[in-house]
């Protein structure tokens, strides 16, 4: 605030400077805040980046206000988008792919990435001194819905370490999302792989014991970006650049934050949880690089995520999508 008496004190030439400074700041002044529709796909830690730009105000600092809403599908993400009944949404880079490959007229365009990989652990009843993938061969796995990434990433890993998903294992794919911890918990299958927090949980309560990332295991390939129509990019470029900003700078407070204080920092978005398995599993996936550090795409990325859709007959080799026609690079390489 302005000391009057200095106001006075500094006489006419400085009263004058004031004035004419008068109408700068009030050009200066913030900007409405720009209201955007955000979309998740699911509710999981692996967005742990996005959930720091909300509770930190990174989104506020950038003049964007969002609303956070949980599609828990991608089906239903995707359509969100397609509706206009989301601005942005965050979700695998295999919805976009489906519908760059449809007969679609309205194409969803990538445009910041936040994990670099899988987020799925692979889990066992045993403890063992080294595992093994072979261990695997003749044995039950929990695994996910038919043609979903978790489930075409943990064949990729089973097919990398000399194992036919089809012939050598019985991959257990009925059982639905919600009930995946109960069905375990009651005995089924000697393997299985779960999600943060389900996986830290588990083994604290003694009853699994972690065994191998999948998504270590397989290598980066980027598993879940932001993306909008190329329609509201067009018309939002300003927002779309905010908006990866705020992402980034999330980043970087997540790759240097302690795993307490990011596990605090979810304790709102994961009401109910265990605030101990919040802290280990937050423990765990920045040992694993799970979160991306930047919001840039690597093209191999992108190529190794189309080579297991491929691999699990899930997309045909002929409509694999560009990396330049899937994914828009300038607001990642501007981001600060």
């Amino acid at each position: 605030m302005i000391d009057r008496r200095r106001v006075v004190r500094a006489g006419l030439a400085t009263l004058g400077s004031l004035s004419m400074a008068a109408p700068f700041r009030a050009l200066a002044q913030k900007k409405p805040a720009v209201k955007v529709r955000y979309n998740e796909v699911v509710r999981s830690i692996m967005y742990t980046p996005a959930y720091v730009a909300i509770a930190k105000g990174y989104f506020e600092e950038v003049g964007i206000e969002q609303t956070l809403a949980t599609a828990n599908g991608g089906d239903k993400s995707m359509a969100a988008l397609l509706a206009n009944a989301a601005d942005i949404a965050l979700m695998g880079p295999e919805a976009p792919i489906y519908v760059m490959t449809s007969d679609s007229p309205t194409k969803p365009r990538i445009f910041c990435g936040l994990t670099s990989t899988d987020g799925f652990m692979l889990v066992g009843r045993e403890k063992v001194a080294k595992f093994d993938w072979n261990m695997l061969r003749g044995k039950e796995i929990l695994g996910f819905r038919p043609g979903s990434t978790p489930i075409l990433f943990l064949e990729a890993a089973l097919r990398k370490n000399g194992i036919d998903p089809q012939k050598d294992v019985k991959l257990m794919n009925n059982v639905a999302p919600a009930a995946r911890v109960g069905s375990w918990l009651a005995g089924q299958n000697q393997y299985g792989i779960f999600v943060e927090p389900d996986a830290s949980q588990l083994e604290i309560d003694g009853k699994a014991h972690f065994l191998a990332s999948v998504g270590e295991t397989v290598g980066f390939a980027d598993y879940t970006a932001f993306m909008a129509t190329e329609k509201y990019i067009k018309e939002n470029p300003e927002v779309i650049q905010n908006w990866t900003n705020a992402i980034h700078k999330a980043q970087g407070w997540t790759a240097q934050a302690s795993s307490a204080d990011i596990g605090k920092l979810l304790e709102p978005f994961f009401p109910g949880v265990n605030p101990q398995a919040l802290v280990a599993a937050a423990e765990r996936y920045q040992r694993l690089k799970i979160w991306k550090t930047t919001p840039v795409i690597d093209p191999k990325a992108i190529e190794k995520f189309e080579d297991i859709l491929v691999e699990g007959h899930v997309l045909d080799q002929d409509k694999r999508v560009k990396y330049q026609d899937l994914v828009l690079t300038e607001f990642a390489e501007k981001a600060k």
